[in-house]
Order: structure tokens, then sequence, then C-alpha cells
């Protein structure tokens, strides 16, 4: 028994990463969401289920986050070992009725059928992400193709063209390969995958200069503090140890503009987005 719930726990923390909404994954929002095949595998009541997302949401979601992974300070339940170990109650109901003060969590002061209630949402949870086929993909298509037309218009028109680079985008690729491609543009792979000439576009490159001002240039193979290494266009590779700024290293890498847009999507600006380039037809 012991041995399995660890698998369970590794199997959770190696796909429960993968489950992004953005990306057309399940959604983990609420137990409301939870599908019926994991509320009936997880042999919960589904009343009590709905019941308790509200009393999670109310009285847990603040720290906990909305499904249960955890915020900074706070436990992700969904890998907890007091949660998977728990049978009706026995281990989760004490730590809800009393809390954990030493540890920061409040009493919360909830009714014994808010604490089962409870308990029944946290177990579909952790059955759900242990069971990939109870996943409910949802239809990644949920924005508005018209704001995002704005959006590509002030955020990426620089270097992108609807008429040019990007005309008749939204027939080559189906729109979950094609929200995965703007987002993760260095990823290759999948549905509507390009051909073999496609997959240079993109590379990272470096011109590394040496103190005697001899220059080298070629395609990053890699760099850190101690080495950078290329390999140049004639395909020979070419290693150099590294001592502060000798030699000059100038990394160049064409999708960075990608990378520092990342951490400013919102929600609404990626399902947007994705709505007017899969219009692109």
């Amino acid at each position: 028994m012991r041995d399995f719930r660890f698998a369970v726990v590794f199997f959770i923390c190696l796909f429960a990463p993968l489950q992004l909404a953005a990306q057309g994954a399940p959604s983990r929002d609420s137990g409301e969401e939870a599908t019926p095949a994991a509320i009936a595998g997880s042999k919960q009541d589904p009343k009590a289920v709905a019941r308790g997302a509200t009393a999670y949401a109310a009285n847990c979601a603040g720290c906990h986050g909305p499904s249960a992974r955890g915020n900074v300070g706070a436990p992700d339940l969904v890998r907890s070992l007091l949660v998977l170990d728990d049978e009706k109650g026995i281990l989760i109901a004490p730590v809800l009725r009393n809390g954990r003060p030493d540890a920061g969590m409040p009493k919360l002061n909830l009714t014994e059928q808010q604490i089962a209630d409870i308990v029944a949402w946290l177990h579909v949870q952790t059955y759900e992400a242990g069971h990939r086929s109870t996943y409910a993909f949802l239809n990644v298509l949920t924005g508005d193709p018209q704001k995002g037309e704005v959006y590509f218009q002030a955020t990426c028109s620089g270097c992108h063209s609807a008429t040019g680079d990007l005309k008749g985008i939204g027939s080559r690729y189906d729109p979950y390969t094609l929200q995965g491609r703007w987002l993760q543009p260095r990823r290759r792979g999948g549905r509507g995958a390009p051909a073999a000439p496609e997959s240079k576009r993109g590379e990272i490159t470096v011109t590394v200069t040496l103190a005697s001002g001899q220059v080298f240039s070629g395609e990053l193979d890699r760099v850190d503090d101690f080495t950078v290494a290329l390999r140049d266009s004639s395909g020979e590779y070419h290693s150099f140890t590294r001592s502060g700024a000798n030699p000059k290293v100038e990394v160049y890498d064409p999708l960075q503009a990608h990378t520092d847009l990342l951490a400013k999507y919102t929600d609404a600006d990626i399902h947007n987005l994705t709505a007017y380039l899969a219009s692109l037809k």
C-alpha cells in the first residue's frame, strides 16, 4: 500500500504541471468542474462534492489555491500524503476541525457537514489528478478574435504579419497546437508539426570574442558562468573557458521577445490571440 501511495505521488508530480487550461488541458478551477467519471471513480457523493467546492472556495482557496495545488506558504493538498492516505476523513477532518496553529493554519470554525464535504471534494481532486482518463478537455477557442487582432497589432505586428509569415496559419494547425506554438515557439512536434527545414528557425546564436581579437560565431551549444560552446557554420565545434568578462560573449535569441512576454500575458490575452490566429485561414 505504501509503495502504491508513493507511485501515485510520483505520477501526480510528473503530470500535474501539464494541466494548464490555457493550453486546452482539463479545467481544474473548482470541484464543480470535476468530471462525472472522477466523482464516480472516487466514490464520492456528487452533492457533497458540489457543496465541498463551495466550502473549500470560501474557507481554503485563499491559502491553498482554487484547485488545492498550493500557494506561497501553503502546501499543495493534491500531492499531500495526508490527503492521499486519508480514508473517510479520518486524517483530514481533525486538521479542518482544529487547524494547525503551529504551522500558520487557523481553526476555521467549520460545521461537521462542511468538513465532510471538503473531504469529499479533496478526494475527487486527488483521484482526478491520478487518473488521466477522467480529464475533461475544453474548447481552447473561447476568446474574442477581434480583441485578439487588436492585441496582435499592438504587440506582435512589429515582427509578424497576418498576410505574411502568418498567412493561413489557422488552416495549418489545430487550435491546441497553434496556441502551443506561439506560447512556446521553439517547441516542435505534435499535430500539424512543421517540415524539417523550419526546425532551424529561432535558433540561438552566439559570438565569442577572444582577448586577441579573434572572433568565433555560430549556433549556441551551451553557456554558463564557466564555459561557452558553439558550432560554427562549417560544423566545427568550439568550446571556451570563461573568466569573468573574458572572453566577450554575445548571445542572440531571436525568440527572446516571446520569452519576455510570457510573464505579461493575461488569460484573456492568450485566449483572444489564439482565437485571432485561428481565424487566419
